[in-house]
């Protein structure tokens, strides 16, 4: 499966912005679906989980905050994220995986990667 993230872009503490992930090649109903994050400097880190029976998962900094959606008709998978905070701010990645582990949220179980789109949250 070949995967575009985009949505990313420059938006102040406090606003909402909602990247998406389309999947070509195969149906990304028949993966384990993940969005991490690198911010500068830091490593790559698991932000939210949508497992195939449509079970989600977050990290905790995130919850509350950010939603992980799919919609099978247009192959795609969306994370929602409201409240941004400055330490939001990273690149973010979708990801296809195939693994049963649940929650997923070692990168090395995923074999498929999206491109990654920037998201800045000015304070």
């Amino acid at each position: 499966v070949q995967l575009q993230a985009s949505g990313g872009g420059l938006v102040k503490a406090g606003d909402s912005l909602k990247l998406s992930c389309a999947a070509s090649g195969r149906a990304v109903s028949g993966y384990t679906m993940a969005w991490f994050r690198q911010a500068p400097g830091k490593e790559r880190e698991f932000v939210a989980g949508f497992r195939k029976n449509g079970a989600t998962y977050y990290v905790d900094s995130v919850k509350g905050r950010f939603t992980v959606s799919r919609i099978n008709a247009r192959n795609t998978v969306y994370l929602q994220m409201d409240s941004l905070k400055p330490e939001d701010t990273a690149i973010y990645y979708c990801a296809a995986s195939s693994t049963v582990r649940w929650p997923a949220m070692n990168s090395d179980y995923y074999h498929s990667w999206g491109q990654g789109t920037l998201v800045t949250v000015s304070s």
